[in-house]
């Protein structure tokens, strides 16, 4: 199996006291621009790479979706899943992202949230995505902004009282493995560029259709103040792209 930090004790409790672990879609500063990215899901099929605890395969129901398949690598997080889900047009799999094998153009829909900056080969990826989509399908993802990941840090510059004074890039260039320290722990991720990203999805015989850079919304801001430091640099980069028609 691939490394999974989830299914780690004390991260996976850690990781469930997260505001948007308690609060789910509307806990997640970057909820409103994602859906705003995803196509019409009534009558769909859905794969969801990641899905976590499900919010988005239950999203997608509640909006029409015909079926949802949620894959994610952590047995913690699909428990959690399984216990918030009553639906049996949901099915959920333990699966690395990277080793999806579906049908080919079994999905009309593929969404992934925050969870592909722990794969390594992101273009292996996009080609496996391309693959089971239908002709015209869309693939919607987000990821922490390679701003926000260039650094294995992925922290402040502070000033003499303790100040956050920046956020500091370096090696923006140089793409690779990040041992990045979150919830105290250290945890892999993989830090690539923005073109990197876009250049991988158009080879796989994607188009693109829409980027966002979104900071949090002024509801979600009055509601978790600690968002406020958001505003002042990208931490997600969300992508909508369509598979191309032959």
């Amino acid at each position: 199996m691939k490394e999974n930090k989830y299914d780690d004790l004390g991260f996976f409790e850690k990781y469930s006291q997260m505001a948007r672990s308690i609060g789910g879609l509307d806990a997640a500063g970057e909820w409103p621009a994602l859906r705003a990215l995803l196509p019409e899901l009534s009558g769909k099929a859905v794969l969801d790479l990641g899905c976590g605890y499900g919010w988005h395969c239950r999203y997608a129901r509640e909006m029409g979706a015909r079926t949802v398949v949620g894959v994610d690598l952590s047995e913690k997080m699909l428990e959690r899943a399984k216990e918030l889900t009553d639906d049996s047009a949901i099915a959920y799999r333990r699966l690395a992202i990277e080793d999806i094998d579906f049908a080919a153009g079994e999905f009309d829909v593929v969404i992934s949230s925050l969870a592909i900056h722990y794969v390594e080969h992101f273009d292996e990826l996009c080609h496996k995505v391309h693959h089971c989509l239908a002709e015209g399908g869309s693939f919607i993802l987000s990821v922490e902004h390679p701003i926000f990941t260039s650094r294995a840090e992925q922290d402040w510059y502070y000033g003499p009282q303790g100040e956050r004074l920046h956020w500091p890039v370096d090696s923006y260039q140089s793409e690779g493995r990040r041992q990045a320290r979150f919830l105290d722990s250290d945890v892999v991720k993989y830090h690539r560029t923005v073109a990197t990203y876009l250049n991988a999805l158009i080879d796989a015989g994607f188009s693109l259709q829409r980027l966002s850079e979104p900071q949090p919304t002024q509801e979600a801001l009055d509601k978790y103040p600690a968002m406020r430091d958001e505003t002042r640099r990208p931490i997600f980069l969300l992508i909508a792209a369509v598979k191309n028609s032959k």
